[in-house]
């Protein structure tokens, strides 16, 4: 109740420093529409507004899931090969030195104006911060759990999924967050530099026909689904914490540590 209560709070005044913006500036409606033009115009072209953000969503969710998907077993290979990630984090770091927007015309180029490019572009801009957080949570797993572990010969892979990855779950619900903002960025920058549907390509078919209230609200749509995006993201990140802590708690460890000391040593 409290999160809606502030975030209706925020929406109210949110719109309320529009108004007054364009109160005070007196700006013409087709350089910056009032919330009233806007909600119009929503409603007038929601149909066709809908069809192009099914478009968008679908990009954003695939590309979410493939490059969270992609990033997390990143991490856990780099954080069992030193060598390996000796060797490819710098790499790693230089792909983030090349703005996604030099990127964009090239994969547009490669993989042409179908959803499959935009979805690419997606996956890269969420991969990085996906494998990175979840990287750094499994190499700041409390050394302790490890020292105990290979004190009872337990293998590596026991290790690493045992301890070591649940320890990370909130680090991998940290990068999960980064995804679910940047990720809509990824799937609307595909479709400014090429496509034949989406909230981007709408934006840009409205901009050119001096329709800014339309721009407004495909923009609008975009920013309600990306809210709605990190909220859902937000809930699996506490339901990740609160099962790595449930995990790490001192109750549950001390009826574990008897089973498991046997078991890494039948092991």
């Amino acid at each position: 109740m409290k999160r809606t209560l502030w975030a209706a709070l925020s929406a109210v005044f949110a719109l309320g420093l529009w108004q007054a913006v364009i109160f005070i500036t007196n700006a013409p409606h087709f350089i910056l529409p009032s919330p009233l033009r806007v909600a119009a115009a929503l409603f007038d072209s929601r149909l066709l507004i809908a069809e192009h953000a099914v478009i968008t969503f679908i990009e954003v969710l695939v590309g979410i899931v493939l490059g969270s998907l992609l990033g997390a077993l990143t991490a856990l290979w780099l954080v069992v090969s030193p060598a390996t990630r000796r060797l490819i984090m710098p790499l790693l770091v230089f792909t983030q030195a090349v703005p996604i927007f030099a990127l964009a015309p090239v994969l547009t180029l490669w993989f042409g104006y179908d959803i499959w490019s935009k979805i690419i572009i997606t996956v890269l801009i969420i991969y990085f911060p996906v494998a990175s957080t979840f990287l750094d949570g499994l190499q700041n797993t409390n050394k302790g759990y490890l020292d105990l572990a290979r004190s009872m010969n337990a293998r590596p892979d026991k290790i690493l999924f045992k301890i070591r990855f649940p320890a990370a779950l909130p680090s991998f619900g940290s990068g999960l967050k980064l995804a679910a903002v940047y990720s809509p960025i990824g799937a609307v920058i595909g479709e400014w530099v090429g496509a034949s549907g989406g909230l981007g390509y709408l934006m840009l078919l409205a901009n050119g026909r001096a329709k800014t209230d339309l721009m407004f609200a495909a923009l609008l749509v975009l920013a309600l689904f990306t809210i709605a995006l990190y909220s859902l993201v937000s809930l699996l990140e506490e339901h990740l914490t609160r099962q790595a802590h449930r995990t790490s708690s001192p109750g549950q460890r001390s009826n574990t540590e008897p089973q498991a000391h046997r078991g890494w040593q039948r092991r």
